[in-house]
C-alpha cells in the first residue's frame, strides 16, 4: 500500500524506513555481484551466461523501442517470442478501468455488500459498526480462492478470502474533507466502522452458465473477521511477558487482526494472512518516554499514530496498555471452511510488517513460507516447518506452524543467498544483547535481524514460489531513500522510484526438485522497473512495448503455465501511470517481456491476483480507488465501479473471464 502526497512523490506514511543501520542494502550488493554482462545474464537466469541475453534484453543504454501498440492491436511486438497472445492495453489514467481485448470484467464484491444473512443494505452516508461488521470490508488487497465442495480442484464455485487492509477515511465518510487528517477528525462512532472495516472477508461465490460470478448472501460458511474478533496466540512468544495486556494477562488471547496486505494458503487449505502496517493503530506519549520507545521506534509506532482509535479504545493507547503493539504484527491461520473456528497467531513465523506468508514444499515434505518486510531498508525471510505435513490427516498439520526454523536472507556479491537462522543462543542472539529466549527473538525480529547482518531490501513485499520452476521472485516496489554512494552498474539510480524484481534459484530447481529448505541458494535479477531507455537501470526482455514496462512491482501470482503476473502499486506517483497487472514468461524466448493485461481507476491499486485452478478465471483486488489528492467522499475523483452519483468510490474484487471461455491471457 503506497500513500499519497501532494508533491507527486510517494510519502508512504507507513514505510518511515525504521532501520537505523541499513548495511550493504540492496544496491550495494547488485553493484558487486553485477557489471553489465552479469546483469544481462541475472535476466536470464540467476547465474545462466548466455549470449541470447544480450541479444533480447534492454539495459540502461538508449535502445530503439517498438512503436507504440494500439489498444486493440492483433499483432503486438513480441508476439512471436511471448506464450502471451492478448493484445496489449494502452498505458491509461481514467475513472473507469480497462483489460485487454478478448477478456471482460465482472464486479463481484464491493465495500458494504451484505454477505451475512442479516446485514443490512448499504448506506454510505448512515454507516453504522454493527451493518459493517456483516457486510463487506473495505481495501480489499490479499485474496484467495477455495474450491467447494473442500479438498476439490473445481473452478466454478468455491470461497473467496479477501482481507482488508485499511481505511481511506475521507472516501467513507462525508464531510471529512479531502485530506489524509480526515483519520484525525473521526468521531467514536466512525472510529468503530473503521475497526469493523478491517480484517477479513469469506464469501461463497459461484459461477453461473451464464459465465457470471454471483456471491451467495445466505452461504453458510461466509464470514467476516474484524478488528475484535477473539483470537488465539500460539508459538514460542505465546505467553510472553510483553504479550500481557490488562485484559489478557495470560498473553493468550488477542482481539482482533489489523492491516491484513498479502497472504498465503498452506497445502492442508487454512488461510495465512499477513499483518503489516501495525504502527498506523497506535498512539500516546509512551511511544518516545515509555520502557519500550526503542523497540516502538523499530517497528515505526509514534505517539501521534494514524488512527485516533487511542482516543477512544484503551488498548491502542500506548499509555494505557504499552503491550498491545506487541501481539500484532504476526501471521494469523484460520480455516476457511470453518466459520467458527478461532484464528491463531502463529508467532514462530516471526513479528515484523509481513508482506505475505506464501508456501512452498521441500522434497522432504517440510513446508517453507516465505514473505517479505515491507519497509525500506528492511529484509527477506523464510520459516521451515520442523517437520512434514500429513496429506492423509489434515488435523495432524493444526499446530504444524507452531514449530520450525525462522530464517532471514543474506544476498552476498558472489551470487549466493545465505539463510541465517534466528535462532536464540546462536550468533548474537542471547541475553548479552537483551534475548533471554526465543520469544524475545520472536517479538523483536527486526532487531535479531539486524544483528545477524541481514540485507537491507528496497520495500520487499510478496515473495512467492513458482510452482512450476521452483523459482522463487522477490517484489521490490521501490526505495526514494537509495543514495548516491548506492549507486551499482546493474541498478544505477540513486533514488530506486521503480523497483524491481529478484529471482531466487534454490539448488535443485533447474533439476525439477527444488529444495527451499535449504540454507543457500542462488539469486539474480528478472527485471527492473521504469521505462527503457529513458529510465535509468530499467531492464526487461528488449522486445518489451512502449506500453508493457512497468512501475512498482508489489503483488504477483502464477498461472498453471508458470507464468508471473505483476500487480503494481504506486505507479501513478513514480511514473504517471495508473497502476495494473503485467504478465511475463518466466523461462523461454519470452522471458521477462512483461505486457500491460488490466489497469485500474485513478487513485486505485492493483492487488491479490489469484487464479482458478483451471486459469478460466482471474480474481484481483482493486482497493482504494478515488485515493488522489484532493478526493474525498463528496467529490471524489472517480465514482467507480457503480458509477451512481450518491455512491462513492468502493474498493472491490473483481473476476476477470475470457470471452467464448477458456484460459485467461
Amino acid at each position: 500500500m503506497t500513500a499519497r502526497d501532494t508533491s507527486g512523490e510517494p510519502a508512504e506514511i507507513e514505510d518511515i524506513g525504521s532501520n537505523p543501520d541499513p548495511r550493504s542494502p540492496i544496491g550495494e550488493v547488485i553493484a558487486r555481484r553485477l557489471g553489465r554482462r552479469a546483469a544481462l545474464r541475472g535476466l536470464l537466469g540467476a547465474g545462466a551466461a548466455t549470449g541470447l541475453a544480450e541479444r533480447l534484453l534492454s539495459s540502461t543504454a538508449a535502445v530503439a523501442q517498438p512503436a507504440p501498440v494500439p489498444h486493440s492491436s492483433g499483432n503486438p511486438p513480441g508476439a512471436g517470442i511471448s506464450t502471451l497472445r492478448f493484445p496489449e492495453l494502452r498505458h491509461q489514467s481514467t475513472e473507469g478501468d480497462a483489460v485487454a481485448e478478448g477478456h471482460e470484467i465482472q464486479t463481484v464484491l464491493r465495500w458494504g455488500d451484505p454477505i451475512l444473512p442479516d446485514a443490512p443494505a448499504f448506506d454510505p452516508s448512515r454507516q453504522t459498526a454493527e451493518a459493517q461488521a456483516r457486510q463487506f470490508g473495505y481495501n480489499c488487497d490479499y485474496l484467495d480462492f477455495f474450491p467447494l465442495p473442500q479438498g476439490g480442484r473445481g473452478s466454478g464455485h468455491g470461497l473467496l478470502v479477501v482481507n482488508h487492509e485499511y481505511a481511506s477515511t475521507q472516501l467513507m465518510f462525508p464531510g471529512l474533507g479531502d485530506d489524509r487528517r480526515a483519520r484525525g477528525r473521526v468521531d467514536a462512532a466512525q472510529a468503530r466502522v473503521e475497526m469493523m472495516a478491517h480484517g477479513l472477508s469469506v464469501v461463497e461465490v459461484k459461477r453461473g452458465e451464464d459465465g457470471r460470478w454471483a456471491a451467495a448472501r445466505d452461504g453458510r460458511l461466509n464470514r467476516r473477521i474484524t478488528a475484535e474478533t477473539p483470537m488465539r496466540v500460539s508459538g514460542p512468544a505465546a505467553g510472553h511477558p510483553r504479550l500481557r495486556t490488562t485484559a489478557d494477562p495470560e498473553g493468550v488471547r488477542v482481539l482482533g487482526t489489523l492491516n491484513n496486505c498479502a497472504g498465503g494458503n498452506t497445502p492442508w487449505g487454512t488461510v495465512l494472512t499477513a499483518e503489516e502496517n501495525i504502527n498506523f493503530y497506535f498512539l500516546g506519549e509512551a511511544a518516545e518516554t515509555g520502557d519500550q520507545r526503542e523497540a516502538y521506534k523499530r517497528y515505526g509506532i509514534t505517539k501521534a499514530g494514524s488512527y485516533t482509535w487511542g482516543r477512544f479504545e484503551p488498548r491502542f493507547n500506548l499509555d494505557r496498555e504499552p503491550n498491545e503493539p506487541n501481539r500484532f504484527g504476526w501471521v494469523v491461520e484460520f480455516d476457511p471452511y470453518d466459520p467458527e473456528s478461532v484464528p491463531v497467531k502463529r508467532t514462530a513465523l516471526g513479528r515484523f510488517k509481513h508482506e505475505g506468508a506464501t508456501h512452498a514444499l521441500a522434497p522432504d515434505g517440510r513446508v517453507v513460507l516465505y514473505s517479505g518486510d515491507d519497509e525500506r531498508f528492511e529484509y527477506v525471510y523464510k520459516f521451515v516447518t520442523a517437520r512434514p505435513w500429513n496429506p492423509q490427516d489434515r488435523a495432524a498439520n493444526r499446530d504444524l506452524l507452531d514449530e520450525g526454523t525462522l530464517f532471514v536472507a543474506r544476498f552476498e556479491a558472489d551470487g549466493a543467498v545465505r539463510w541465517l537462522p534466528l535462532v536464540h543462543g546462536q550468533g548474537p542472539l542471547t541475553a548479552a544483547n537483551g534475548f533471554t529466549g526465543q520469544g524475545d527473538v520472536l517479538v523483536e525480529t527486526r532487531r535479531a535481524a539486524d544483528l545477524l547482518g541481514a540485507t537491507p531490501m528496497d520495500r520487499p513485499e510478496d515473495v512467492e514460489a513458482n510452482p512450476v520452476s521452483g523459482r522463487v521472485y522477490v517484489m521490490l516496489t521501490n526505495n526514494v531513500r537509495r543514495t548516491e554512494a548506492q549507486v551499482s552498474p546493474a541498478n544505477p539510480r540513486p533514488r530506486n522510484i521503480h523497483g524491481h524484481v529478484l529471482e531466487i534459484v534454490p539448488p535443485g530447481a533447474d533439476a525439477g526438485a527444488p529444495d527451499h529448505a535449504a540454507a543457500e541458494a542462488r539469486w539474480g535479477i528478472f527485471i527492473a522497473g521504469g521505462k527503457p531507455g529513458v529510465d535509468p537501470g530499467a531492464q526487461y526482455h528488449r522486445a518489451t512495448s512502449d506500453v508493457g514496462w512497468l512501475s512498482c512491482p508489489d503483488n504477483c501470482a502464477f498461472d498453471s503455465r508458470g507464468r508471473i503476473w505483476i500487480a503494481t502499486d504506486g505507479a501513478d506517483d513514480a511514473a504517471g501511470l495508473s497502476d495494473g497487472l503485467y504478465a511475463a514468461d518466466t523461462a523461454g524466448r519470452g522471458r521477462g517481456l512483461t505486457r500491460l493485461f488490466y489497469q485500474a481507476p485513478t487513485g486505485a491499486e492493483v492487488a491479490g491476483p489469484r487464479f482458478t485452478p483451471d486459469d478460466t478465471t482471474l480474481f484481483l483486488s482493486v482497493q482504494h480507488p478515488g485515493e488522489d489528492d484532493g478526493s474525498s467522499f463528496d467529490r471524489p475523483s472517480t465514482r467507480w465501479p457503480d458509477f451512481q452519483p450518491h455512491l462513492p468510490p468502493r474498493p472491490s474484487v473483481i473476476a476477470i473471464t475470457r470471452r467464448g471461455g477458456g484460459p485467461v491471457g
